[in-house]
């Protein structure tokens, strides 16, 4: 379940980039980006939390296969949860009107690459004996984690 090699790494950041888009930025719009599939969706009712959490679902699986950290996954499941929770608002249209602009998919989707970002990938096992060299490689290279994809 979990990436064993870099080009996955790139792909899930790829795969989650695109759902980041879709979902936040298909339209170019003012001063907060765009609205995107989640955002228009927002009008229907009913669907739009189905397709909505579909999406978070993935997002938060892509970020357990990227082997992201605690609290990178705690937040991207809050903002999601934040954007689910205003499906409930009882007031009519103002759900909607607050999922169409809070871009919560961006903002778990953001924090997923930031995370993958920052993170030093090797491609060998902690038991390799050069766990120093990895730490070193880490710190020139500016990264804050270090994680082995063969463990």
């Amino acid at each position: 379940m979990v990436a064993r090699s870099i080009p996955e790494i790139e792909r899930i950041w790829l795969h989650v980039d695109s759902v980041k888009k879709l979902f936040d930025r298909i339209i170019p719009l003012g001063p907060f980006g765009g609205i995107g599939l989640d955002g228009l969706l927002a009008w229907a009712p009913g669907v739009n939390v189905i397709v909505s959490a579909g999406a978070g679902a993935y997002l938060l699986y892509q970020g357990i296969r990227a082997r992201a950290t605690p609290a990178t996954l705690l937040r991207m499941a809050a903002y999601l949860g934040i954007d689910t929770m205003t499906d409930a608002v009882p007031v009519p249209f103002a759900g909607a009107a607050l999922d169409t602009v809070f871009q919560a998919h961006m903002m778990a989707a953001n924090a997923l690459q930031k995370d993958i970002e920052t993170t030093h990938w090797v491609h060998a096992s902690r038991r390799d004996g050069d766990h120093d060299r990895h730490v070193a490689e880490m710190r020139a290279a500016g990264k804050r984690r270090l994680v082995y994809l063969h463990d």
